[in-house]
């Protein structure tokens, strides 16, 4: 199934693999001119503004990966604030839900 990532003029979408009632894992990856330009530590102060757990890393291709964990209300204020302050490196991204693990303590920056 896919369902848009938000409105806007350009092409964005989301692939749900799997979905939980409520806590949810999403890991999304932005492409664009996403790296070198302050995306993770931006992700991150706008984390701390939110109640979620998780990472963002640059990857090797030029996008940036975040893995995120929270409720669904707020994991979508969440990434609607990032995209919102990132709008304009951003060409595509792809959002992927699974169930969360429950695994991160924190919201860090990767290397």
């Amino acid at each position: 199934m896919v369902l848009p990532f938000r409105p806007g003029t350009r092409s964005r979408c989301a692939t749900v693999s799997e979905s939980t009632a409520a806590t949810e894992r999403r890991e999304v990856t932005f492409s664009g001119r996403v790296q070198g330009v302050g995306f993770r530590y931006t992700a991150r102060e706008i984390a701390a503004r939110h109640a979620v757990r998780g990472w963002v890393q640059n990857l090797p291709d030029g996008r940036v990966l975040v893995v995120v964990e929270g409720g669904a209300s707020t994991l979508d204020r969440f990434l609607a604030a990032v995209t919102g302050e990132m709008d304009r490196y951003i060409d595509h991204a792809e959002t992927t839900v699974l169930p969360a693990t429950q695994e991160f303590a924190s919201f860090e920056v990767r290397r």
